[in-house]
């Protein structure tokens, strides 16, 4: 049943309303997607912000395409010649327009191509902790007595790592040919997206338990207990969609919390592993000469700001769009 907006002010109703008139003159409800997206298309810092992630996915997964069309060598060739007259790293040029490293490699392909490397790791990693501790956290919300003791106990004991040290370990006994672990873990991205997986699926288990402590006593999850769903179909179907909006926001801030840790691990030299390119190892190589090539460590970090920011602001907006009670 609908009210026009006449009747409506006729009756004195002054509260204010989230909801669109219809061009017959009647109000229509917005669905929650819709006032989603009023709210974040408001933020215009949080677009901002989406706009620079989206350019820069695209540029990592047309890395080949963007490095030719700008007419730079690939990011492992070495040329003696794009070096300056004393051999060492030259400036930005004409044909290197962020200049060469040390031994001529180009820069504007190795942090075009470190894109792809950084936001392949962090988004592959966040995805499996968040899928890992989502079942966690269902888990030992939903029954909770022994199974919730046990699945909290041993995410403390995760917790109480300490993660570098574990993330630096791990990396030198994987460093090696054959790997570790029968060989499933590889030098290179393998074997950071699982240290990073490890540390951060117990953050995720922690929230969506305590999300599911709540969800489980309210009406629609009776409703459908008494109608007979099982437990799995009440987890998966009835609790998990009300656990997405803090997911998605909690998943874009965890996102370059993982950028820098595998840049962290990059630079340590445990790592991204040659010949990929990584912003954390580029940093590490120009370490020694930066006073004299600012462009060799500029460049990458300033990429690896870029990214994080816009994620970190992307968050803030995701946050406060996904937020029922923010008034916009």
């Amino acid at each position: 049943m609908t009210t026009s907006v006449t009747e409506l002010l006729e009756e004195g109703g002054t509260q204010q309303l989230d909801t669109a008139t219809a061009p017959s003159g009647e109000i229509a409800a917005r669905s929650p997607l819709e006032l989603f997206w009023r709210r974040l298309r408001d933020d215009k810092v949080a677009l901002a912000s989406l706009g620079v992630i989206v350019f820069l996915a695209l540029v990592a997964i047309c890395a080949p395409l963007v490095v030719e069309l700008m007419g730079a060598p690939k990011p492992n060739v070495q040329n003696s010649k794009a070096l300056d007259e004393f051999g060492s790293a030259a400036g930005p040029n004409a044909h290197n327009i962020l200049g060469t490293d040390d031994v001529g490699r180009d820069v504007f392909s190795r942090v075009v191509y470190g894109a792809r490397a950084s936001l392949t790791v962090a988004i592959l990693a966040t995805a499996i902790a968040m899928a890992i501790g989502v079942v966690i956290g269902l888990s030992a919300g939903y029954y909770r007595g022994w199974a919730d003791s046990l699945l909290s106990r041993g995410l403390d004991v995760i917790l109480g790592f300490p993660v570098l040290l574990f993330a630096i370990g791990v990396g030198f006994a994987c460093n090696t040919p054959q790997g570790c672990l029968g060989g499933a873990l590889k030098p290179g991205i393998s074997t950071v997206v699982f240290v990073i997986v490890i540390p951060t699926f117990p953050y995720f288990a922690r929230i969506v338990r305590g999300q599911v402590l709540s969800l489980r006593e309210r009406e629609f999850v009776e409703a459908a207990r008494s109608l007979g769903a099982s437990d799995r179909r009440i987890m998966f179907r009835e609790i998990l969609p009300n656990l997405v909006a803090p997911l998605i926001v909690y998943g874009t801030l965890i996102i370059p919390a993982n950028i820098l840790f595998e840049a962290s691990l990059s630079f340590l030299g445990v790592g991204i592993k040659e010949p990929n390119p990584s912003w954390g190892a580029m940093l590490s190589d120009a370490a020694p000469i930066f006073d004299t090539a600012w462009w060799f460590m500029f460049f990458p970090g300033l990429a690896l700001v870029v990214t994080v920011l816009a994620f970190n602001l992307l968050g803030d907006g995701l946050q406060d769009a996904l937020n029922p009670r923010a008034g916009r």
